[in-house]
């Protein structure tokens, strides 16, 4: 049976408010609205890319809930799967401006929030399992014990009706009680993935290994079929298993004209990677894809908004 969606990710959205003015958030009279959140931010790359996108999570039944189903619905995001419970709250958070190209000051304000309430027996698995892959990030599994739960069922699911799974490490440490409990529960998930993207610095705390090729073969000892190293402005590695056999190697980054926002770009890169492998393009042409999109994604403000349609990427030629 051919599958009703391509891609389907658990994760929570947050209101994102940025700020329209460089300085102290606390001075700061003007802000943006916007959503965030690293796997809806994945869904809405994908689906502007013309894949077939759903996403489960919880929200509460405030204007901030609202605002985030229609955003991400008008993305053309499936958000059948997403539960609103007046009981709870939905997580937003603050982003400041920045305009030397650092990374700008969060604050979050999510702590027992809808999303983070997800239990297991939520998790639908003949509408998960319709989907060609799973894409799920170290994010969502931090925010609790039955996110962690949930993240584990649906990629077990995943795996047992043949599907694929593709997981970002995403690190939030100070979500997680140490460090060592983070890195056993992540590790713990890349080896349910069948496609991990670290970026170099997550991959040297969560593996103990110093460099790219040493972090890629670390998880692809444990499994992994393709492990993409994101490395920033020196682009990517890639260590994967293809029908033509092995490929290693360096993927050049995309240098962006100026850096204006800096948060979104590994989201970005995974929106790449995702669809050129769903499209079969191989791993070290969806790697440049990857660095073609993150590059992109740190030239506008805004999580999502440098994200390109299917035209802009047929016209790039990537």
């Amino acid at each position: 049976m051919t599958p009703a969606l391509d891609v389907v990710t658990l994760g929570e959205a947050l209101l994102l408010l940025t700020a329209d003015e460089p300085g102290p958030l606390e001075q700061v009279r003007h802000f943006h609205k916007g959503s965030a959140g690293a796997e809806t931010n994945v869904a809405i790359g994908l689906a502007r890319l013309g894949l077939a996108v759903g996403w489960q999570s919880r929200l509460g039944v405030d204007s901030m809930a609202r605002y985030l189903l229609a955003e991400i619905g008008a993305a053309g995001v499936d958000c059948s799967h997403v539960v609103c419970d007046a009981a709870q709250s939905t997580g937003f958070m603050f982003k400041g401006r920045v305009d030397d190209g650092s990374d700008p000051p969060i604050e979050y304000h999510r702590r027992g929030s809808a999303a983070s309430r997800l239990q297991p027996r939520e998790i639908d698995a003949d509408w998960l399992a319709g989907a060609r892959l799973l894409h799920v990030t170290g994010v969502f599994a931090a925010l609790s014990a039955s996110t962690l739960q949930a993240t584990r069922e649906a990629m077990s699911i995943m795996r047992s009706r043949g599907r694929l799974v593709s997981f970002d490490p995403n690190l939030r440490p100070a979500l997680w009680p140490s460090p060592q409990e983070m890195a056993r529960a992540l590790n713990d998930l890349a080896e349910g993935a069948d496609w991990v993207l670290p970026g170099l610095e997550e991959g040297r705390l969560l593996s103990g290994c110093d460099t790219p090729e040493r972090i890629a073969a670390f998880y692809r000892e444990r499994g992994a079929r393709v492990v993409a190293v994101k490395l920033g402005a020196d682009g990517a590695y890639v260590d994967a298993t293809g029908a033509a056999g092995a490929v290693r190697g360096y993927v050049p980054a995309v240098p962006p004209a100026r850096v204006v926002d800096t948060v979104g770009a590994g989201d970005g890169f995974a929106v790449g990677l995702i669809s050129a492998l769903l499209e079969e393009r191989g791993s070290m042409a969806a790697a440049r894809r990857g660095n073609w999109i993150g590059s992109r994604a740190v030239q506008v403000r805004g999580d999502t908004e440098g994200l390109p349609t299917r035209a802009e990427l047929d016209a790039a030629g990537v």
